[in-house]
């Protein structure tokens, strides 16, 4: 069962930052790292997960009205660095990553960037439409959710995805039956404990999106 470091594992790792995603993929835990992007207000993409800077820096406002200039002044979550662009994340770590489209409109510019980059990803979403931007740019699509499992694994074989991403609660051995008869893999967020991680690993689940190394188990 592989191991999806969330935020780049955000219980020991700030969060969506270079640190994170660099620790992450260097332990020898994480099998992906998973990120969050949204736009700011000056075009770029940039790795957060919330609408607002104000949980995660020294700041206020809104991501999408604040510059790229702006976002590279903040402290973020204590490490003197600002909010990084996706293209830096996507430079600092060589295993795959989970992006996470937190906006619709991202999927061309991000999967531009790692075809530059030369990375291995798959881009993954709540919004449907948003997931299905990225399969119509050639992209690997993940449907996220957490409620209406039914609903959503026949959401995920309308847009071609290539795996679903439910809520833990959701995921027992009968879902995951149903995903893989739809060609499905099933990684399930967010795992904070390491009973909700060996409840999964019975179920049968392909991967587990966890906060820390700690919690996957056989690690």
């Amino acid at each position: 069962m592989d191991c999806i470091a969330h935020r780049g594992f955000a219980e020991t790792n700030p969060e969506n930052t270079l640190v994170a995603v660099r620790a992450a993929g260097e332990s020898p835990t994480a099998d992906a790292v998973e990120v969050d992007v949204r736009r700011c207000g000056s075009g770029e993409l940039v790795a957060i997960h919330d609408e607002t800077v104000d949980r995660v820096t020294d700041g206020t406002g809104r991501v999408g009205e604040l510059a790229l200039a702006r976002l590279r002044e903040l402290d973020v979550l204590g490490t003197g660095a600002g909010v990084p662009t996706l293209a830096e994340v996507f430079e600092a770590t060589a295993v795959p990553l989970n992006v996470e489209l937190k906006e619709r409109g991202l999927a061309a510019d991000t999967l531009d960037l790692a075809d530059e980059a030369g990375v291995d990803a798959w881009y993954s979403a709540f919004d449907p439409a948003a997931a299905e931007e990225a399969r119509k740019h050639g992209g690997q699509a993940a449907l996220l959710f957490a409620e209406d499992p039914d609903e959503a694994l026949d959401r995920a074989r309308q847009l071609d995805c290539v795996a679903v991403h439910p809520h833990h609660p959701l995921c027992d051995a009968d879902f995951v039956r149903r995903a893989r008869q739809a060609d499905l893999e099933v990684n399930a967020w967010t795992v904070r404990s390491r009973g909700t991680a060996t409840a999964l690993a019975g179920a049968g689940a392909d991967g587990l999106i966890a906060d820390a190394p700690g919690y996957c188990p056989g690690r």
